[in-house]
């Protein structure tokens, strides 16, 4: 059986309608899956293809957006089904028709919104990925102890593994020993966060609707979210003033940000290799400058 027989079984199995699939052509943009239009039936599907072993990567993402779907001020696109053969896993979802005017200011009061669903704990049910990276979210009622531990640790060790020693593992360690005195006098709530919210992963439906797709989902502190948006630009002044106007952040954001990025710098040095040293180490020794 070939491979868009085994995807057309799938939508089948998941909507109740048997029709023929057609491959409408191949979707850029991505650097991790690749990404196909169908069209089976009456509707359009946006298609995610990858190796067989990473099908519960897509898993994963079909969790991530169902959860982030319980925020109807933004559009997210609906999971069908996911599955996989013997050489390909893939992900099949709505198709969203991108491309329209965009509306800054309803993302940012959208992203607002959902970052308004809230829980108890930090992390989520299930561990899920950060680009193609493994992102921990075992539960946790200490935020400080959820960031050390699951996030920069375990990046800062991937990196050692990766032969980044030296001074980033030096400088690193004391960083994960006294960040904690940039949380004297904040506490975040665990709000329903994106968790890769970079200029890639947002765009304008034809309708007008902001919309936001490739999800690292987990419950945690939503200036993680506003950080990332900053990290490589993309995201307008309109956006950020909805936002405020929406939530105002708290004072200590400023020096934050650097604190979450470097999660994200840090993945990037282990993804794609030495040329994300320089800046990693740079933000290291900027945080321990405001610690000192």
């Amino acid at each position: 059986m070939s491979l868009w027989q085994h995807i057309a079984n799938d939508i089948a199995a998941a909507t109740g309608v048997t029709a023929q699939l057609e491959v409408l052509g191949t979707i850029g943009g991505g650097c991790i899956n690749q990404a196909q239009r169908i069209r089976y039936g009456d509707h359009e599907y946006f298609v995610k293809l990858n190796q067989a072993r990473l099908l519960d990567m897509f898993a994963a993402e079909a969790a991530g957006l169902d959860e982030m779907r319980q925020c109807t001020a933004l559009r997210i696109p609906a999971p069908v089904c996911y599955g996989n053969d013997a050489q390909s896993a893939w992900l099949v979802l709505e198709y969203l028709s991108l491309g329209g005017r965009g509306n800054a200011a309803a993302l940012g009061e959208g992203l607002a919104a959902m970052h308004r669903i809230t829980r108890d704990d930090y992390g989520w049910y299930r561990d899920n990925t950060i680009g193609s990276t493994p992102q921990l979210n075992t539960p946790c009622d200490n935020w400080i102890e959820f960031w050390r531990e699951r996030r920069l640790r375990f990046q800062l060790e991937l990196a050692a593994r990766n032969g980044h020693g030296g001074r980033l593992q030096t400088q690193g360690e004391q960083l994960l020993g006294c960040f904690h005195g940039l949380f004297n006098d904040y506490t975040p709530l665990a709000s329903l966060l994106h968790g890769d919210l970079w200029g890639g992963n947002h765009a304008c439906t034809q309708a007008g609707e902001p919309a936001i797709f490739d999800p690292a989902v987990y419950y945690g502190d939503r200036e993680t979210d506003l950080a990332m948006t900053e990290l490589f630009g993309g995201f307008g002044q309109a956006f950020y003033s909805a936002y405020e106007n929406a939530w105002p952040l708290d004072g200590g954001y400023r020096v934050r940000k650097t604190l979450y990025n470097l999660y994200h710098i840090l993945n990037h040095l282990n993804l794609f290799g030495g040329g994300y040293l320089g800046q990693a180490q740079g933000m290291i020794d900027s945080l321990l400058s405001e610690l000192r």
